[in-house]
């Protein structure tokens, strides 16, 4: 994929911008944002699963055995959304030079979205049938127990408990007072994507671009992806029922 001339120019470091928002807080049209400006690539779970390897690295991280983050981040000025949202303060530490980008929304509407799409889709990947069949494709099934140990099991973010509404939202809002007494003002930036490029430009010091500000929404997406899940699961429940037996 060809990337765009770079908008905002400067020094080359590892990471340049480190994304501290929670998953379903418009942090892909903060990628391909960050992207158009700073003409580099930016990580985010999308990344993860396209890229050998990279499941293991983050599952070895959420387990706290020793990971290559160099490996999976070398290749990236920018990185966002789960799992490296999860190490923002380690992140940050390492790259001293790199601001902070903390996307947030109204926390009963980023609930109700993360809870339809992304948790739904990884309770339906973890649940047999569709858990069977995950574990003949060898990236799958990494990818799968990687987003259960970093966000909804108990080692995760919502410490297995996210079905419960009350305690996810206060782990999200509590995550946001975490970012702000944990990065200086001067190098975060509290921000809502709807904002459009103004506040990201400024805090960047990039022009704003001619083009409109991104805005992906890939929830129907997701929303098809639970669907075909949840019916290939059916379908394979006859082939599938048989083997649980066998297994004990």
């Amino acid at each position: 994929m060809d990337l765009p001339t770079p908008a905002c120019h400067g020094p080359r470091v590892k990471l340049r911008v480190i994304g501290a928002g929670f998953g379903r807080t418009g942090t892909l049209s903060l990628k391909h944002a960050l992207e158009r400006l700073l003409g580099g690539r930016c990580y985010h779970m999308t990344e993860v699963l396209d890229r050998r390897g990279h499941p293991e690295i983050w599952g070895r991280k959420a387990r706290g055995e020793e990971a290559d983050l160099d490996q999976a981040l070398g290749d990236y000025v920018a990185a966002v959304d789960w799992p490296t949202t999860r190490y923002y303060a380690e992140l940050a530490r390492l790259n001293p030079e790199a601001k902070v980008v903390l996307t947030i929304r109204d926390p009963q509407r980023w609930y109700e979205s993360a809870r339809e799409t992304i948790h739904h889709l990884s309770q339906v990947a973890l649940a047999p049938p569709a858990r069977w069949l995950l574990e003949a494709q060898p990236q799958m099934r990494p990818f799968a127990a990687m987003t259960h140990e970093t966000i909804w099991g108990p080692r995760g973010h919502f410490g297995g408990r996210f079905e419960d509404r009350d305690h996810a939202i206060a782990v999200y809002e509590a995550h946001i007072e975490e970012v702000k007494r944990t990065i200086t003002s001067e190098r975060l930036l509290v921000y809502e994507v709807k904002q459009g490029w103004g506040p990201l430009c400024e805090f960047l010091e990039c022009p704003v671009p001619e083009e409109p500000m991104p805005h992906l929404n890939d929830r129907a997406q997701l929303l098809r992806r639970v669907r075909v899940m949840r019916a290939v699961s059916w379908l394979a429940a006859p082939v599938t029922l048989p083997l649980s037996v066998l297994r004990g």
